[in-house]
């Protein structure tokens, strides 16, 4: 109901009362007790109007808090995804781009690692051996020569293996090294990550619970004013009761006191 209409009301209750009043002056009771129980009808219906449309009017208030809550909700829900995400997402191309680096660095170590591959660095009984052969060669003693040439080449193939399996465990040890250093680096980065991740997920709490409160806070609010307003408006119908029976004992009295 608008203004206009609550105003149209109380200028017809005005008009009963008014109407009562001349109707009581001029002895007309009976059309005094019409005038009077539609006065009371009418200003109950009103009040009870009042009521009907404060509770709504709340109801409509707490609709309102709740549905703006729910909105704020999902737009949290909604930023909190989204920084999630880009979280999860520079996570991921931070350790493919450290995993790559490493491969490099791996190739560039093992490169490096060849090229500084030393030749087999013999025993003196394999130099001795050549040292005789090249005298038995010079002196024409090719038999000889032959003979100890096949013993030099024997021993020089043992000691070339047994070297390149000794390089090729200290590569092999290096490599692993190097590795374990990188695996390291990598652990490291995805505790970085990890730790990154639960403390993204405490602020996202931390954030959630004090949107929680403020909606509370909103709400104990809202019912606090509105009990108050409900309380006061229940005060002002019961006083307006109380004020109408003691018109109408009034109203009474006098009519025993003229008869």
């Amino acid at each position: 109901m608008n203004e206009t209409q609550e105003t149209a009301i109380a200028d017809f209750l005005q008009i009963l009362e008014e109407h009562r009043k001349n109707c009581e002056q001029q002895g007309k009771y009976v059309e005094a007790e019409v005038a009077k129980n539609r006065y009371e009808e009418l200003k109950s219906h009103e009040a009870n109007r009042r009521l009907e449309s404060m509770k709504a009017q709340q109801i409509k208030e707490r609709l309102g808090v709740e549905e703006a809550h729910m909105l704020e909700f999902q737009q949290f829900n909604l930023l909190w995804d989204k920084k999630s995400k880009e979280y999860e997402d520079q996570c991921d191309n931070n350790t493919k781009a450290m995993k790559d680096r490493h491969l490099e660095e791996l190739k560039e170590f093992q490169q490096k690692l060849l090229e500084k591959q030393q030749k087999p660095k013999f025993s003196t009984v394999l130099l001795n051996y050549r040292k005789i052969e090249e005298r038995l060669a010079r002196s024409k003693n090719y038999s000889e020569a032959h003979k100890v040439k096949a013993k030099a080449d024997r021993l020089e193939a043992e000691e070339t293996e047994q070297w390149n399996e000794k390089k090729q465990k200290e590569m092999f040890q290096q490599e692993s090294q190097f590795k374990a250093t990188k695996r390291q680096e990598l652990n490291a980065l995805q505790k970085r990550i990890k730790t990154g991740r639960e403390a993204h997920k405490k602020q996202r709490q931390l954030a959630l619970e004090r949107l929680v409160q403020r909606y509370q806070n909103v709400k104990n609010e809202l019912d606090a004013s509105q009990n108050l307003e409900r309380m006061n408006a229940e005060r002002q119908g019961r006083a307006s009761l109380l004020m109408t029976d003691r018109k109408s004992v009034r109203r009474k009295g006098s009519m025993l006191s003229s008869a």
